[in-house]
């Protein structure tokens, strides 16, 4: 089943399955800004961060 919810961006509908997790990024079709899942039930969205260039050290 997928729910929607609205990009914290441009407010456009973002299908959210309901099989995401906590901290998972999906992407919004209207701004194209990545999204992270901060919270579920209901699913709560917000941009995601910029990588940063020490990731993964």
């Amino acid at each position: 089943m997928t729910t929607k919810s609205a990009c914290p961006e441009c407010a456009d509908e973002v299908p959210i399955n309901d099989s995401v997790r906590l901290n998972e990024i999906v992407e919004c079709a209207g701004c194209r800004n990545e999204l992270e899942i901060v919270a579920l039930s209901p699913a709560v969205l917000a941009l995601a961060p910029e990588v940063e260039e020490d990731w993964g050290e």
